[in-house]
This record gives structure tokens, sequence and C-alpha cells, in this order.
């Protein structure tokens, strides 16, 4: 039995990476189709961090919303990179470097730009930071069960270096292109042990 081609997705360049996930597509539909609201299982899972949850509700929700999807034009999504960042040291300084000394200036996050300026926080200790950033990277970015949760000691730790927005911004600029190197590098590697995915 033949199988048909997929169909063109308007917009979408079929590359060899997604040519051969086109079995899995479906499945993969069908999954976020569950995570609709109203579609999904009536019992949410519950918040690992609660603590965090309120301090990231009373101070941050007001611009990155109250499941940090962002606001448009205003402040970008917390549920990106969060997770990433988590899992090495560079980016688990970054997320401390943000809410201690805030950021500013332009930045892309999927695709979309935002201009603005993200108050610091270095009046809250550091165990109520360390809460607020376990609640941004495991209950709204679900990080892996892998990543080790943020320690009051690492907020500590850049609380004693303390550095402007603009600081923050350009470490942010020099950890996403190490995160994007490295993901190129994995992706080359992976396609010389598989060979070509077509």
């Amino acid at each position: 039995m033949r199988r048909r081609p997929p169909r063109a997705v308007p917009g979408v360049t079929a590359t060899p990476l997604l040519k051969s996930a086109a079995p899995v597509i479906p499945a993969a539909l069908a999954l976020a189709l569950t995570s609709l609201p109203g579609l999904a299982a009536a019992d949410p899972a519950p918040v690992r961090y609660p603590a965090g949850a309120t301090i990231f509700q009373a101070n941050c929700a007001v611009c990155h919303g109250a499941k940090g999807a962002g606001t448009p034009s205003l402040a970008p999504p917390v549920t990106s990179y969060p997770a990433r960042y988590a899992a090495n040291d560079e980016g688990r300084k970054q997320l401390a470097m943000t809410v201690l000394n805030g950021m500013f200036g332009g930045i892309e996050v999927e695709q979309k730009h935002f201009d603005f300026k993200m108050p610091e926080f270095i009046q809250l200790d550091d165990a109520t930071l360390a809460g607020v950033l376990n609640f941004v990277v495991f209950d709204l970015d679900h990080a892996a069960d892998d990543v080790k949760p943020i320690a009051a000691e690492e907020i500590a730790a850049e609380r004693a270096h303390p550095v402007d927005g603009a600081a923050v911004r350009e470490h942010r600029s020099k950890l996403l292109a190490t995160l994007v190197s490295e993901e190129l590098h994995i992706t080359e590697l992976v396609r010389s042990l598989l060979g070509p995915l077509e």
C-alpha cells in the first residue's frame, strides 16, 4: 500500500527533520488538543511551588500574565526559556540576574520583539526569589524532572555582584547564542550518527 505524501502547510517548509516527523504529527496534534481548556483532564497538575506562585501573581503577572504567557508589546512570555536556562549554570545565573537587577532594552522571544523595562526585585529576599523562579521554571515552563530547583544560595551569589538591566540583557544575548550553538552542534552530531533524515 502506497502512502500519500503529506499535504503542504502554507508558510511551512518541509525540512528533512520535519519530513521524518510526519508520522508523529497526528499524535502530537491529538496531544495538543487535549491540552485545550475544556478538553484537558479535570484535575490540573498541582502547583509544586505555591509560595512562588503567590509572589508571581502579586509582582509578575501584571506584565507577564497569570499563566506567564506574556503581554503583546509589553512583556515577553516566561514559558519559553526559563526551563532551558535552569538546565545550565549560565542560564541559572541569568534567571537570578534578571529578578535581582531587572532588564531593559529590546529582546526577541518566539520571533516577537519586546522593548520593555522589567523592574528589579532586589527588595525580595533570596528564598522568595528562588521560589518565584522555581514556580516559573517548573510550574509554568515545565522543566524536566532532572533539572534541580534554584536555591536561595544561587540568588545570594548574584546579589553580591549587582549589575544594571542593560548588562542583564547583554548576558542574555550571549547565553542564547551559546544555547543555539550547542543545539546546532547536537543536531549535527545526531545527523552524523544517524545519517540523512530523509
